[in-house]
């Protein structure tokens, strides 16, 4: 069974009490680096769930206990780690009562013979020296017989009595010595080698009487090599050369034991990424930015009184004017639902006044205070909306901006402020090397290109918003029509940078609400098609064997949010499995933020791309196809509205040549009407989510 790591590591974080990070990688041992609060496990893909848990256990009662300072070097860090883990190990048990259950199964599984994790298969535990036997003991002594003299309890005891790791150093330098004296009793009881003299023509053979001849002269000759090499060199005796330390060597097989249970080293390793840190500047161009370059450009080439945008203004002008009917609706359908909201939530309350009208009926009625209805406010709304400008839009782009316009004029009248993005990646305005201090080490990477025009707002002015309204029409009606005026080369359509849109939202989301201080965001993404991959900023060794940070596409990435606690796996070649990444981040950064997501699909496109989330029988879809849109609840946005791109067109408006026939001006009048009841459909599942 794979191990769930995401679940591994929220129960390090419990344990920990810490919204500590967790990383698990190919490496050999557990390590907590206690400035950055970060613990790496190692990949314990061989361990079952019960060693698992024991080894999260350990690893963060080390995590939570053992300092990184104050280890002294005149003892082997092998005694220190034998009585440190048993003050940690007690100090969780006592902590956490069910860890003792985890404790117990887990090291009864590496007690088993077959396991044999501390090798000691065939080996007498009596004769092993001290530190090893305790370390036996505090691991898997309900398992297997640990012998102890009484004084070696004294020392026992010493070491299970530690509370602090001052006093575990204590205990580990009483064990060391102990283990060092014993050591040099056991070798001076050790009976001296002696050689038995042969008599010449004993019974050796001729050919080990050869062999003795061979070896002998092999000697002497080493011997008079050896004595021309250290002339100069000066000679110890044997009580002078260093006594062998003594080593613990169960706690060698407990860290080799661990080795044993991680996934192949040569693996791919796991990569961690965060958010990048920037400002919001640093990514998005300002409506007064963006508006004064199309007036400067359009003055520059034209002047204001050129009558080369008459044909263009007076589209423009009529559009607005036939949707008023469509944003009057979206205000009314709003406002009653609205008070229809507020009315289900009002409460009566008393005033703490006397109804003198009810006094009377004191004996009979407890209830003589005046009441009052309390309707309270709803939260106030703002409105986000990410618009996709790359190349593929270049066909629907004018019925998109028209569909975005009616949201925008509908927000304007209920006073919601907004904001409106289109993403790009030929907007240039600043310096390009401005955008290095976008690329940071361990984040995902934001390409110097990247920029969010802010093409519509309503921090400016009523005039200004609809002069800023006209020039952006201009625009798109540049862009697919021929006019006789050109579109500004910011503004060419580009590539889709969905993916550093929606990681940008979590520097604009909070600036938003904390400039008109809103509660709810309604964010609105809007696009044709899925983002291109997103590469990570790691540190690589580059040709000259320095270091740089540069994106790069890998395998097993993980997306960390450190203000969440959440950690995602990323498929960084996957648009939708990413996609799904970063919503769920969002929706977990932001919970009071309503995720809409509009989908423009080419006709064959439409039930492929609603059936990757929702499964559809063909009458179903029959049915969906000849509404022409779709309200998708499967998915990571909190709606998710597929529609038929050829079914965005706007014009509601109803004309025929005069003279027509009955059949053309009934086909008109169809027309019109079909195109009112999907705008109103799609609009009004806008205000059934702000309302």
């Amino acid at each position: 069974m794979s191990v769930n790591y995401e679940i591994k590591s929220q129960l390090a974080k419990l344990l920990a009490t810490e919204d500590i990070i967790v990383e698990n990688k190919n490496v050999s041992t557990a390590s907590f680096d206690v400035l950055n609060r970060v613990l790496t496990l190692p990949m314990w893909k061989r361990a079952s769930d019960a060693v698992y848990d024991m080894l999260v256990g350990h690893e963060v009662g080390h995590a939570l206990y053992t300092p990184t300072e104050d280890w002294d070097d005149t003892i082997p860090k092998q005694f220190v780690n034998v009585t440190e883990d048993v003050r940690v190990e007690k100090l969780m048990k006592r902590r956490y009562d069910g860890l003792n259950k985890t404790f117990y199964n887990g090291y009864k599984e590496l007690s088993e013979s077959e396991k044999d994790f501390f090798c000691i298969e065939g080996k007498d535990v009596s004769e092993m020296n001290l530190a090893d036997r305790i370390n036996l003991y505090y691991k898997i002594g309900r398992f297997i017989d640990v012998p102890f003299t009484d004084e070696e309890l004294v020392i026992r005891q010493q070491v299970e009595d530690a509370e602090t790791f001052v006093q575990a150093v204590d205990a580990a330098r009483v064990l060391y010595i102990h283990c060092k004296e014993a050591q040099k009793t056991e070798s001076k009881e050790e009976p001296e080698a002696t050689l038995e003299s042969e008599e010449p023509g004993g019974d050796k053979t001729d050919e080990e009487k050869a062999q003795e001849e061979i070896e002998e002269s092999l000697k002497e000759q080493e011997e008079e090599g050896k004595e021309e090499a250290d002339l100069d060199t000066p000679s110890y005796s044997k009580e002078q050369q260093p006594e062998l330390e003594p080593s613990v060597s169960t706690d060698t097989a407990f860290e080799d034991g661990m080795e044993s249970l991680n996934s192949d080293i040569e693996g791919k390793e796991n990569t961690y990424v965060e958010h990048p840190d920037f400002d919001v500047e640093d990514v998005v161009a300002d409506v007064t930015e963006v508006q004064s370059i199309l007036d400067e450009s359009f003055e520059i080439q034209y002047g204001y009184n050129n009558d080369v945008f008459k044909y263009v203004d007076e589209d423009y002008n009529k559009f607005k004017k036939s949707s008023q009917r469509e944003v009057n609706y979206l205000v009314k359908e709003f406002e009653m639902k609205k008070s229809a909201d507020a009315y289900s939530r009002s409460a009566i309350a008393k005033t703490g006044t006397l109804d003198c009208t009810k006094l009377h009926t004191y004996k009979f009625n407890e209830d003589l205070f005046k009441k009052v209805s309390v309707i309270p406010d709803g939260k106030n709304h703002g409105l986000i909306f990410i618009l996709d400008w790359s190349g593929s839009m270049a066909n629907i782009m004018m019925d998109t901006i028209k569909q975005m316009y009616n949201l925008v004029w509908f927000c304007q009248k209920v006073n919601i402020p907004f904001e409106v993005y289109a993403f790009s990646n030929y907007f240039r305005t600043r310096e390009y090397d401005d955008g290095h201090k976008l690329i940071q080490k361990n984040t995902l990477y934001l390409s110097q290109d990247f920029c969010l025009m802010n093409i519509l707002s309503s921090r400016v002015k009523k005039p200004d918003l609809d002069r800023h309204m006209k020039n952006f029409y201009r625009v798109v009606a540049g862009i697919r029509h021929h006019y006789a005026y050109t579109v500004p080369n910011n503004f060419c359509l580009g590539g889709t940078p969905l993916f550093e849109s929606m990681v940008s939202l979590h520097k604009i989301i909070p600036h938003f609400q904390s400039t008109n201080k809103i509660q709810k965001v309604q964010c609105i993404i809007l696009t044709d098609g899925d983002g291109h991959p997103i590469p990570v900023s790691l540190e690589r060794t580059n040709y000259y064997g320095g270091t740089t940070v540069r994106p790069v596409y890998g395998r097993n990435v993980y997306l960390r949010n450190r203000k969440t606690g959440h950690t995602y796996y990323m498929n960084q070649m996957s648009s939708v499995e990413t996609t799904n990444v970063f919503l769920d981040d969002l929706r977990k950064s932001f919970p009071y933020t309503n995720f809409i997501g509009i989908r423009i699909c080419e006709p064959r496109e439409f039930g492929r791309f609603i059936n990757k989330y929702e499964s559809k029988t063909d009458e179903e879809m029959k049915k969906i196809r000849k509404d022409k849109s779709y309200a998708i609840t499967k998915s990571k946005y909190h709606t998710l509205f597929s529609i038929i791109s050829n079914s965005l067109n706007n014009d509601t408006t109803f004309e025929v040549d005069e003279g027509a026939s009955k059949a053309k001006i009934k086909s008109a009048f169809s027309k019109s009407l079909k195109n009112k009841s999907l705008n109103k459909k799609v609009l009004s599942k806008f205000v059934d989510l702000i309302s």
